[in-house]
């Protein structure tokens, strides 16, 4: 697996922001975050001149180079990351790094640029019009990175893909999702992902539309669909959602669950059950102790989102507070 299967730590609907930028003439400093893929219209001028979706500073006339802070959305190690110059193509920067840092609480701009920091992409050469894909060495936790380019010009995605980290205080002793992949839950594999990946029932927030869930291709057999989630941490499951908003002519006709402990031994938590389309579904439920959960949908379709609400185990309670520390003190 390429490191750009995993999720992008950064991105703007997992919470991510550009806190600070040394400049944003031309293109603002928001836009490296988009989740979409860079878009490019010729000739559509502004009183910026040619606009851009990507951020692009001024000329620089001094020495020195520009900077941008970005914050986060999920906190994490990373595994790689994307430098994206797309549709700059006599305006990219000739260079560019990346740097990250752990820091507690929402530290400002200030606050981070004193902060210690640690390499992750070293001062590398761009091309332009060209997603530039970094591998990482795992090391330790993430919270903030910082992207300079050398000297100037135009960057239109940053992409910092990794494994999320949950901070065990949002979740030890609380009712968590224990399936939100921002609490570090993960889909390990699944039968269909042909419209859209299945990770994105997982994500935060409502589904704004569609393509914002998980749909599979139309079935031409007996089978069905399936997606195998590992959840946050081990726990009990107790209220499941499903969630089939936007999915008017194209949710599936009814959905179950099983959860599988440490040892893979499966157990029912809810029973093939029909499901409307376009309609949030809340089951309550009762689980053993479980790692993952699979969801299988009859026979195909989507889902817009998936949450199972339950307790973490004293054990997985404690190995998330140890991980967080051990990895903290890495960075």
């Amino acid at each position: 697996m390429t490191f750009t299967a995993l999720p992008d730590l950064a991105v703007r609907t997992l919470g991510g922001s550009v806190l600070a930028a040394s400049d944003e003439s031309f293109a603002e400093k928001e836009n490296l975050l988009n989740p979409w893929a860079p878009a490019f219209v010729p000739a559509t001028f502004g009183p910026k001149g040619q606009r851009y979706d990507g951020w692009e500073t001024a000329r620089r006339r001094a020495p020195g180079h520009d900077w941008a802070l970005v914050r986060l959305g999920l906190p994490g190690v990373v595994h790689g990351v994307v430098i994206d110059t797309a549709w700059f193509k006599g305006n990219y920067p000739p260079h560019a790094s990346v740097e990250a840092t752990a820091m507690d609480g929402h530290p400002s701009p200030a606050e981070l640029a004193a902060a210690d920091w640690t390499e992750l992409v070293p001062r590398s050469p761009l091309q332009g019009d060209t997603a530039h894909a970094f591998p990482v060495a795992p090391g330790g936790l993430a919270t903030h990175v910082r992207l300079r380019m050398f000297p100037d010009g135009g960057i239109a995605r940053l992409r910092v893909h990794g494994e999320v980290v949950p901070d065990p205080d949002r979740l030890t002793g609380l009712t968590v999702d224990l399936a939100a992949l921002e609490n570090g839950a993960r889909v390990v594999e699944c039968s269909d992902a042909f419209y859209s990946s299945p990770d994105n029932m997982l994500f935060p927030g409502l589904a704004r539309t569609q393509a914002d869930g998980w749909e599979t291709a139309r079935r031409r057999d007996d089978g069905n669909d399936w997606a195998l989630i590992a959840l946050a941490a081990p726990g009990v499951v107790r209220l499941a959602e499903i969630d089939t908003t936007h999915l008017k002519f194209n949710a599936p006709a009814e959905v179950a669950l099983t959860g599988l402990d440490e040892h893979g031994t499966p157990t029912v938590v809810l029973p093939r059950t029909r499901v409307q389309p376009d309609t949030r579904h809340h089951f309550r439920v009762t689980s053993p102790e479980v790692t993952h959960v699979r969801v299988d949908i009859h026979p195909d379709g989507g889902l817009a989102r998936l949450r199972l609400y339950g307790d973490l185990t004293p054990a997985a309670d404690h190995a998330l507070t140890t991980r967080w520390q051990t990895l903290r003190n890495r960075m």
